[in-house]
């Protein structure tokens, strides 16, 4: 059975629609008697930490990610009123989260291991040094 809301992101992993509610609110900011009569805003809501499609390292690096736009609750939202169309306002919030949870996705690299450079390297660096500290002396006045 296909879910008509569900919300594909990245390579095959599908949020279904029962996850995500919108709701349409009014705009703010210009736009006159349409903003203050139509509701083309969009608001876009993901209930991640309850999450079924979800493992809790990815649940846990979304709402990072997320910052300001996840509640408590651990749900994200996000608000679309960029368009003065309704539809588009909810591609854009679509988007938005997909592409939030497509970088959530991505396990971050193994932490640095700290090397020591080989005596041998040490060794040409200082030989190098005492070379070039030869050539810039060599430069100066020639005393009497």
């Amino acid at each position: 059975m296909a879910d008509d809301n569900a919300l594909l992101v990245g390579r095959g992993t599908l949020i279904p629609g029962r996850e995500l509610s919108e709701a349409f609110i009014r705009a703010g900011g210009p736009g006159g008697q349409n903003v203050n009569k139509v509701a083309t805003a969009v608001q876009l809501r993901f209930a991640a930490a309850a999450s079924s499609v979800l493992t809790d390292d990815v649940k846990r690096r979304l709402l990072k990610l997320a910052g300001s736009r996840a509640t408590k609750e651990g749900e994200i939202v996000i608000e679309a009123s960029r368009f003065r169309v309704l539809e588009r306002n909810r591609d854009d919030a679509r988007q938005r989260l997909a592409a939030l949870v497509e970088a959530a996705l991505v396990p971050p690299p193994p932490p640095r291991k700290k090397t020591r450079p080989s005596r041998g390297a040490v060794e040409r660096r200082l030989k190098e040094k005492r070379g070039r500290s030869q050539v810039k002396r060599m430069r100066g006045t020639i005393g009497d």
